[in-house]
């Protein structure tokens, strides 16, 4: 699903059919901006029926260069990883 077909979807989700696309919009967008923020903050954020995202850090280590061969190293990172709710995975 592209970020427009989840606008259209909440459109048409909506009972009121006075939102429109721009809102819609701005309102996705916002949520993504919070959730965002809260990972930012407290490294995880949760939501019931759906899942946890949380910060997940990744160790220095060594790779390869798939084109010369050639030993490199990779430096330690954060990521975000998701957990699915036992409910989300029963669904699918």
């Amino acid at each position: 699903m592209t970020k427009s077909e989840l606008i259209e979807a909440v459109m048409k989700s909506v009972k009121d059919d006075d939102l429109s696309k721009r809102l819609a919009t701005d309102i996705i967008g916002s949520a993504f901006d919070a959730i965002s923020k809260a990972i930012k903050k407290d490294k995880r954020f949760s939501f019931p029926d759906f899942g946890t995202f949380t910060v997940r850090n990744r160790k220095a280590r060594k790779g390869r260069n798939p084109q010369t061969g050639e030993e490199i190293k990779i430096k330690a990172s954060k990521s975000v990883g998701f957990k699915p709710s036992p409910k989300l995975k029963g669904s699918l």
